[in-house]
């Protein structure tokens, strides 16, 4: 069984819309593409080279969308980008030009790519599959980068229909920037109880 791992640059209050330039993603308005820009150092350099490492990936359709446009183009900034397998969840593409691109239509599909034999995928952006993932308990690995801003609106992480679940910490990270690295691994059901007791 394959690992899925979710990659995602967060706001404060859980924005994950349009991080990397004004351009991205405006739908809805949204005017904050490019937030992540003035947080830039050394440490989350390392941060990101470790996150880029080479593994398949997962995506939805727009952030395939932006991928498929940048990437081929900038392989030198993401070693390996080119080679690994490329799947997108998408109910209205079934081909692309980018190498190694396959597509997948169902929550089905990805189910059984979960179970197939083969290394760590990371899932990048996608705000509805990443919520989509979420709401099938598929997610095995949270890698989260929390920017020390709020931006009140635009696509958010998480939604009300993710399932209950209990994670524990793997490791932890602060750049000089205040930017909060963290990974989380998933670790069980919800736990509660009455504090003091």
């Amino acid at each position: 069984m394959r690992k899925i791992i979710v990659i995602t640059m967060i706001t404060i209050d859980g924005v994950m819309q349009a991080p990397g330039g004004p351009d991205e993603d405006t739908s809805g308005g949204f005017e904050y593409g490019g937030w992540v820009a003035p947080f830039g150092d050394e440490e989350y350099g390392n941060v990101m080279q470790e996150q880029m490492k080479p593994a398949d990936i997962l995506l939805g359709r727009k952030t395939f969308d932006i991928f498929e446009d940048y990437w081929p183009k900038h392989a030198d900034g993401w070693p390996g980008i080119n080679d690994v397998t490329k799947y997108v969840l998408s109910s209205t593409r079934k081909n692309s030009d980018w190498q190694n691109t396959e597509f997948l239509s169902t929550i089905e599909d990805i189910k059984k790519l979960k179970n197939s034999e083969g290394g760590d995928i990371k899932v990048w952006g996608s705000a509805t599959l990443v919520q989509l993932l979420l709401q099938h308990d598929l997610v095995d690995e949270l890698g989260l980068l929390i920017y020390p801003i709020i931006l009140g609106k635009g696509k958010k992480l998480f939604s009300d229909s993710s399932t209950p679940a209990g994670f524990t910490l793997i490791e932890s990270t602060t750049t000089p920037s205040g930017i909060i690295a963290v990974s989380y691994k998933r670790a069980g059901e919800v736990k509660t109880g009455t504090i003091g007791e």
